[in-house]
């Protein structure tokens, strides 16, 4: 990825919650690279060390071991930055279904302390996670920003709860903020271990064991999955853009293109079996639909394009061939 129009953010101070996760350290690797003086805020409850450990050498990284769900601990973290990129979350529809209380405690109790303190800290400006899931039982295609429906699970109301208090802090204190509504991200560091592992990395070690994945239903759902390249990207833009039209609005961060798991599952066979050409022979497995899960899920980016100068940089294809070589060169 070509930094060379992200010059800007060479030795500002940027704050990364949830930095030592998927997302969270791509990102900081990324403003490393770039010249930042980056802090990572991270209580490791779904985050890794291994993430972040080539860069505990670097003296332009600095880690906060705490929890968003302490005020005190967000204080710290944000007193001197000039940018936040909060993406500390408790993540997965079905585990806010099992769990709803811890969840809402830290995407929205925890959100709204890290609201206060950067507020309270000056921060510039303030980008966060926000996610697809806010669409609810919306049907239209592709999802435009303006046209939501009904939340379908805890996490997507804490989600879009996170949506309003941005808006309210802006309108109310003057906090700059923009709000990235992530289509099912991946990519290299996503974690394939745990109950709640996203659909790819799932698939990726279930293939690499000879192990037939289960599809949730007859496979026909379909989303519009986005390789970490083009969300750290969004991340870039929206912390140097300096459209003021640009700021304190909610982007749908995606490749405004839909892949069915079907499909999905015949790209990994064809990018794993390079590396072992026995995968391409593993059967698929079906299961019952997922409670609290959309049937199809395609963003439109051209409010991002038009505001941010948004170009996605990785499809589908492009995207996979690249997060298999890394799991390959990481998990095999």
């Amino acid at each position: 990825m070509d930094y060379t129009q992200f010059q800007v953010l060479a030795n500002k101070n940027i704050l990364v919650t949830g930095g030592a996760g998927f997302i969270g350290s791509n990102l900081v690797e990324a403003l490393l690279k770039i010249g930042a003086n980056v802090t990572c805020l991270d209580n490791f409850a779904t985050g890794h060390k291994h993430n972040i450990g080539p860069f505990l050498s670097d003296e332009n990284f600095k880690l906060i071991e705490g929890d968003i769900r302490d005020l005190k601990t967000c204080n710290t973290a944000c007193k001197g930055q000039d940018f936040v990129l909060h993406q500390a979350a408790l993540g997965s529809v079905p585990r806010s279904i099992i769990d709803p209380i811890t969840s809402n405690e830290v995407n929205v109790s925890g959100f709204l302390n890290m609201l206060v303190a950067a507020r309270d800290a000056g921060v510039k400006r303030f980008v966060y996670a926000a996610s697809s899931s806010t669409y609810g039982d919306s049907e239209a295609l592709p999802k435009v920003e303006e046209v939501i429906g009904k939340p379908l699970s805890p996490y997507a109301i804490t989600k879009y709860v996170n949506e309003l208090y941005a808006e309210n802090f802006y309108n109310t204190y003057g906090l700059n903020t923009i709000g990235l509504r992530y289509f099912n991200v991946f990519g290299r560091r996503q974690d394939p271990n745990g109950a709640y592992a996203a659909v790819i990395p799932l698939f990726v070690k279930q293939f690499m064991e000879h192990e037939s994945p289960l599809i949730n239903g007859d496979g026909s759902y379909s989303r519009d999955f986005t390789y970490i390249d083009n969300v750290v990207q969004m991340n870039l833009l929206a912390i140097t853009t300096e459209n003021e039209a640009a700021l304190n609005q909610v982007y749908n961060t995606a490749v405004g293109d839909r892949t069915t798991l079907v499909q999905l599952t015949e790209l990994l066979k064809k990018h794993l079996s390079t590396f072992d050409p026995a995968i391409a022979e593993v059967e698929i497995k079906h299961g019952p639909n997922r409670k609290g899960d959309i049937p199809h899920s395609l963003a439109s980016v051209e409010k991002a394009e038009r505001l941010l100068c948004y170009t996605p940089s990785h499809n589908i294809d492009k995207g996979i061939e690249e997060a298999v070589e890394w799991y390959w060169g990481n998990l095999a």
